[in-house]
């Protein structure tokens, strides 16, 4: 549609905001995108948890503990949400448990807490957060065959992609997160499927 139908589409006469598959804008129709609608697409990428090197990005982290703590405490301001935390979760180290595990998926954070409390009430605990991690792990891993582990361990070890469908899919598939900062795009494994045996062994090799 929006490659095709791009002329009628701009035609409209008011303000749109087109939100495009994820896939189209890493296939090889982009060119034709772009030229259709005469911009860029503008890529909304995770919030990066980590730095490329792998070390804790603490503004990040900061970021999305108020975007959790927002929810329940929409009104309250920034500092004032931290002294809530008790109430939501039983230790701070389970609320930043959550925020690193997601990578910066904001979809991811909202499945987790919603997943914490259908088992329990707050303030959530640790163990139901494993519990619900673990569940997700276990759901990941179920579609994810030996070719598709191949090209997660080589995008991880390149940072980046290839360009072609088979990498598309693992983005698609939530396998992979990019994430672009001051020097560019680069992706890194799902935290999630980062803790599974399969992918330890690879690190460890």
């Amino acid at each position: 549609m929006f490659v095709d139908r791009g002329e009628q589409l701009k035609r409209l006469n008011c303000h749109v905001l087109y939100t495009i598959p994820l896939s189209l804008a890493f296939s090889n129709d982009l060119p034709i995108l772009i030229n259709r609608f005469g911009v860029r697409p503008s890529v909304l990428t995770r919030v990066p948890t980590h730095n490329i090197s792998g070390q804790i990005n603490d503004v990040s982290l900061g970021k999305l503990r108020q975007m959790v703590l927002a929810r329940a405490y929409p009104e309250l301001s920034a500092s004032d949400r931290l002294a809530q935390i008790p109430q939501v979760f039983d230790t701070p180290a389970t609320l930043d448990r959550l925020c690193l595990v997601s990578g910066g998926h904001m979809r991811s954070v909202l499945r987790y807490i919603y997943g914490c409390l259908r088992k329990q009430s707050p303030p959530l605990s640790s163990a139901t957060l494993e519990q619900v991690i673990r569940d997700e792990r276990n759901d990941m891993l179920a579609l994810i065959d030996t070719d598709e582990w191949q090209l997660l361990f080589r995008a991880v070890k390149n940072r980046t992609l290839q360009g072609d469908n088979d990498y598309n899919s693992l983005l698609r598939n939530l396998f992979l997160y990019e994430y672009r900062d001051d020097r560019g795009r680069w992706v890194d494994i799902n935290p999630v499927l980062a803790e599974t045996e399969v992918y330890q062994q690879w690190r460890g090799t």
